[in-house]
């Protein structure tokens, strides 16, 4: 027989204190969603350089998708772009995500030529 008086389940394991801080790295990553860990998270500096850095690429993102865009309107040129904007979205979809796992495993993520401008700023 079964017993009657069944003893509850164990409660769920509390969070630990590193899960906020983990979620504030991948947020770092994710486009303008950086803003927020950078504007939360004022006071941890490792934080701080992740959401500059991941602001950083996606300002520069957001700067070849308008250079590609006024190329695009170019006539003989125009047509190039298209096979072009894919490969920027690939190039910043790989290099958030290699943030993303760089950032949680504790260590920073120089992109070469952007990561200087974290400095900056």
């Amino acid at each position: 027989m079964s017993d009657p008086i069944a003893t509850p389940p164990p409660p769920p394991p509390a969070s630990a204190p590193g899960d906020n801080r983990t979620v504030m790295f991948v947020l770092s990553y994710l486009g303008l969603l950086a803003l927020i860990p950078l504007l939360v998270e004022k006071n941890d500096t490792e934080v701080q350089w992740h959401a500059k850095n991941g602001l950083v690429l996606t300002i520069a993102c957001i700067v070849v998708f308008v250079v590609l865009s006024i190329l695009g309107m170019v006539p003989t040129v125009g047509c190039l772009t298209v096979f072009i904007y894919p490969l920027v979205t690939l190039g910043w979809l790989i290099l958030a995500i290699l943030g993303i796992v760089k950032a949680t495993k504790g260590e920073r993520f120089i992109i070469p030529g952007l990561s200087g401008f974290v400095e900056k700023f």
